[in-house]
């Protein structure tokens, strides 16, 4: 493996490393965060490799933002979320998000379903219904309270209803499919 792709994965899994510790800690994906990661990535694909590179960059960022712009469009996920799948794509081009979205979207399935197993078994499903799946009056907001507070409601609902952040299998995929990427020599770097 040459200097460059070693140096492009210790980025990337660094800014997966630091998303999902955001999004443990904090339930959110800051700007700060994903926007130079993404101007980051934009940058060092086109220094390395010229007009390809930036191209390899751009249609990475496509890829990662518009799965998770879909997903978000129809109420799976947050804003956060497809900026950090969209930084991600920078970074890995199209072929390696795909593969990062397809482990992390499984990975997210078996921890979820595993979250509420051990909830439904430790409190009771009643619980659990209540926890994240109940109908919340905040989440609902009327006409006359379509305020700041109430949309503020209306997304603390939201989180608090989320069983896990994103970010973490996100993370998780992330470095499994570097892993094998390396492995198997086909890093697009």
């Amino acid at each position: 493996m040459n200097p460059l792709s070693i140096v492009f994965i210790l980025i990337v899994a660094a800014f997966v490393t630091a998303a999902a510790i955001s999004d443990l800690q904090t339930r959110k994906l800051p700007n700060w965060l994903t926007v130079p990661a993404f101007a980051a990535a934009v940058i060092a694909h086109t220094v390395v490799n010229g007009l390809s590179g930036l191209g390899f960059a751009l249609l990475g960022f496509a890829t990662g933002f518009g799965i998770l712009l879909i997903l978000w469009l129809v109420g799976g996920g947050g804003g956060g979320d497809v900026k950090l799948m969209g930084a991600l794509g920078a970074w890995l081009g199209s072929s390696l998000t795909i593969a990062v979205f397809l482990t992390s979207t499984a990975l997210a399935v078996v921890a979820t379903a595993a979250v509420l197993l051990a909830g439904m078994l430790s409190r009771g499903y009643w619980h659990v219904h209540r926890r994240y799946f109940a109908a919340r009056s905040a989440g609902r907001p009327s006409k006359k309270m379509q305020t700041a507070k109430a949309e503020e409601a209306r997304r603390e609902s939201q989180i608090k209803r989320r069983v896990m952040p994103y970010a973490v299998p996100v993370a998780i995929g992330t470095w499994i499919v570097l892993a094998i990427a390396s492995t198997a020599s086909d890093l697009p770097w």
